[in-house]
């Protein structure tokens, strides 16, 4: 019998005590740690590598949906919540293992059933999943990005720019530079279109860094933050840029 580690995550420990003993009728699942936030949660999974994830959603600190994107796709997940109509859309979309508290053992089965099949194969992208399930115009408030068992929590507002590294990002917030595995796309759609603003294909800025617009070549401009940084700015990125800052 090839056993099946696992991780529970929940803020409350009635409902890691519940999992827990669903679980005891599965001697082919083995729980190797309990986590009662989202930060014990990404040091746990950085050490111990489980196989599946039992993760609830609304969590102070980091939520389900932040853990998961540093978390990576290669886990199998079914998501612990209380009833949030965008959630559960995105996860019938993705058709991701869900458990809605209060649950009973049956419905319980039934996607251990279901994330034992999908062991081994990748999870959808966890940033399109979070996204999916914010509701409409709820943009990011931060970002977060893992370094190890580390997490680093950036404020959208301390947030200067982002600049695209093939399947990556690179943060640069006060000073400092963070690179999270993600799409600039992907970035682009979860940040405040009236805040930050794509101004070339590899870049966003935040509007407020921008202390002024220069020529660079004679089809190319250059917008200059506050700190002398200067950033590509393309024609389309131009158009919208005047458009953010009301000189459309």
């Amino acid at each position: 019998m090839n056993i099946i580690r696992a991780l529970i995550v929940d803020d409350e420990e009635l409902a890691r005590q519940i999992v827990r003993e669903m679980l005891l009728a599965h001697p082919e699942v083995e729980v190797v740690a309990e986590c009662a936030n989202g930060f014990e949660a990404v040091k746990a999974l950085a050490e111990l590598n489980p196989d599946l994830l039992f993760l609830d959603v609304q969590m102070p600190k980091l939520d389900g949906f932040e853990v998961l994107e540093l978390a990576g796709p290669d886990v199998a997940v079914i998501f612990l919540t209380a009833y949030d109509q965008y959630a559960l859309r995105a996860f019938e979309v993705h058709a991701v293992d869900y458990l809605l508290k209060p649950f009973d053992a049956a419905r319980f089965d039934a996607a251990l059933d279901r994330a034992k099949q999908r062991l081994g194969t990748k999870m959808p992208p966890p940033a399109e999943l979070a996204a999916a399930a914010r509701a409409p115009l709820q943009y990011l408030e931060r970002v977060v990005v893992r370094d190890g068992s580390k997490v680093d929590i950036i404020p959208c507002e301390r947030l200067d720019y982002a600049e695209a590294q093939d399947d990556y990002v690179m943060l640069r917030s006060q000073g400092k530079n963070y690179l999270k595995q993600e799409t600039i796309s992907n970035l682009e759609a979860a940040l405040d279109p009236s805040r930050f603003v794509r101004i070339h294909r590899s870049y966003i800025v935040n509007i407020e860094r921008v202390a002024k617009i220069e020529p660079y070549t004679k089809d190319s401009r250059v917008a200059v933050l506050g700190d002398g940084t200067k950033l590509p700015v393309s024609r389309s990125g131009y158009a919208r840029l005047r458009e953010l800052l009301g000189e459309g």
